[in-house]
């Protein structure tokens, strides 16, 4: 290792544990003197096409890897940079950017690649066109342990001219059956394309607005999803794709059912380590919240355990 490589590996360190990925890839291949040229012949060598304007837009933030086919240019890029296994791709999962219910967690790289399988089916859907400023999800869990629906306010402030509608990613657990998915708009906006995995426990969806804000307008409209292939839930979790201002999670059990125990949780990213940030205790209204404010990336969640079932008797 040269001596510029040698100074600069604690600030490659330190950005591949907090990103954000175009920051650690510039440092990355600027710690190996490598020019975009000379790396596209080494991903050549590797069976991975990627062309230089899509290395520039990577290690610029103008664009991000999202296909399957730009996943595995990724993990070849680790290699060929000399990073630990899984480590730019792990800084891509922190922008998941969607809301995950389920009874417990899935693998970062898991949802990544059928993801971008159903965002190759909607035009403009990786356009960083808005911004949020706030979100506000309410879970509504039914006597049967189950989730019975998802509410969902979203505040966006529009990044250019012309944006009319929101794309929104919804991870279901081990058991969603994505076609089962019921979406509904409730207000200021309509649903737009709907696409569901054929295999995978995801889908994709558009929410269209009634008007074309101009770059700075803000807009604010709300949504339902059920969905009835959920099965029991253990948790809710809500990955930040770019920063939010003020994010709401509120969590309402029926009254026959409430839970042991509650907390809440972070993760740096979707496959980092998950750490408890504090029990939670359920309200007269059955309810359970947290509030976070000026989050710039991760994940935010809620958990719950269910008393054990009695015996039953001799």
């Amino acid at each position: 290792m040269t001596r510029s490589e040698n100074a600069e590996k604690p600030l490659i360190a330190a950005q591949l544990r907090t990103g954000p990925f175009d920051v650690a890839l510039k440092t990355a291949i600027k710690r190996r003197g490598l020019t975009l040229e000379r790396l596209r012949v080494h991903l050549a060598r590797r069976g991975v096409r990627v062309g230089l304007s899509s290395l520039s837009n990577w290690q610029n933030g103008l664009s991000r890897p999202e296909t399957a086919a730009s996943l595995r240019a990724v993990r070849a890029l680790e290699e060929i940079l000399a990073l630990p296994p899984g480590s730019l791709l792990r800084l891509l999962g922190t922008v998941d950017g969607g809301s995950r219910s389920g009874p417990g967690r899935r693998g970062a790289f898991d949802d990544l690649a059928p993801v971008a399988e159903l965002l190759d089916t909607v035009p403009g859907s990786r356009a960083r066109d808005v911004e949020v400023v706030g979100t506000q999800h309410k879970v509504t869990v039914g006597p049967c342990r189950r989730t019975t629906s998802l509410w969902t306010r979203t505040t966006v402030r529009a990044l250019r001219d012309g944006v009319d509608r929101h794309v929104v990613r919804y991870y279901g657990n081990l058991s969603c059956v994505p076609a089962g998915v019921r979406l509904r708009p409730l207000g200021n906006c309509r649903l737009g394309r709907f696409v569901p995995h054929p295999t995978a426990p995801v889908l994709v969806y558009e929410l269209l607005f009634d008007h074309v804000l101009e770059a700075g307008g803000t807009w604010v409209f709300e949504s339902e999803l059920s969905d009835p292939t959920a099965g029991v839930t253990t948790e809710f979790a809500h990955g930040f794709r770019y920063p939010a201002e003020q994010y709401l999670l509120e969590v309402r059990f029926h009254p026959s059912a409430p839970p042991a125990a509650c907390y809440s949780f972070a993760q740096r990213d979707l496959n980092d380590e998950r750490h408890n940030t504090g029990a939670l205790m359920l309200n007269a209204h059955h309810t359970v919240h947290l509030v976070a404010s000026g989050v710039s990336s991760g994940v935010l969640g809620i958990k719950w355990k269910w008393p054990a079932a009695p015996e039953p008797s001799r």
